[in-house]
């Protein structure tokens, strides 16, 4: 299990965090920037404080839900009437829990939406255009053709295949794939996508991994981007 906990406080953050070091892979943010830029990691689920300092966390389900990422969010808030719950359950949370709370029920509520794992994360084979990949076996097909990829490789190019469509910025290539931030290695990214490309793309006539110019990339089956 992976959990991604955000929250601003950095006590309540640690507490939280503890609560799963023996069953999970915990990761954290401190605020609503740093949760939508891993927010397209697979976590099993995340924890998501309501009142981060430079968004709600209301909003930040609403951002999340309209990216089309189905994490289960357990949202964590100090609102207890019917009308603020409501509006969370609305916004794409799909439970809340009222501070102050017990780590027991934390647990246990956090355990129950990873058993809701979105179909989507579950997948065992991605297709675009002739392109496919098993994400059990690792393997890569085009066109009937194999190809071999790097594990780094074939991490990044899962990433952008599970994200067919949106523009993967390259802090946000390097944090999934190298799990830390780039700190200006970004170049890195770029180097990587370079081989993928001579590998994915350059055989084939339809170029599937394509450039957002200042931005990233994005896999699609687009003439450019």
């Amino acid at each position: 299990m992976k959990v991604l906990v955000v929250e601003d406080n950095p006590i309540l953050r640690e507490r939280i965090g503890r609560q799963f070091l023996k069953t999970a892979v915990v990761e954290t943010a401190e605020n609503a920037e740093q949760a939508l830029r891993k927010a397209s990691n697979d976590y099993t689920v995340m924890i998501l404080d309501l009142g981060l300092p430079d968004m709600s966390g209301l909003r930040v389900c609403q951002e999340i839900r309209g990216a089309g990422i189905e994490t289960p969010i357990l949202v964590l808030t100090a609102e207890a009437d019917v009308a603020s719950r409501v509006s969370l359950l609305n916004a794409g949370a799909d439970d809340y829990l009222i501070k102050p709370f017990h780590g027991e029920e934390l647990r246990a509520r956090v355990k129950a939406l990873a058993r809701r794992k979105p179909y989507r994360l579950m997948r065992e084979l991605i297709e675009v255009g002739d392109l496919t990949i098993n994400r059990d076996r690792r393997t890569v097909d085009r066109a009937g053709t194999a190809i071999y990829l790097t594990r780094t490789e074939f991490d990044i190019l899962e990433y952008l295949l599970l994200n067919k469509g949106r523009v993967m910025t390259r802090d946000m290539i390097f944090d999934r794939v190298w799990n830390e931030d780039a700190n200006g290695l970004n170049n890195v990214v770029d180097v990587h996508i370079k081989r993928l490309r001579d590998k994915i793309d350059r055989p084939f006539k339809i170029p599937l991994i394509h450039t957002a110019h200042g931005l990233g990339y994005v896999v699609d089956v687009l003439e450019s981007v």
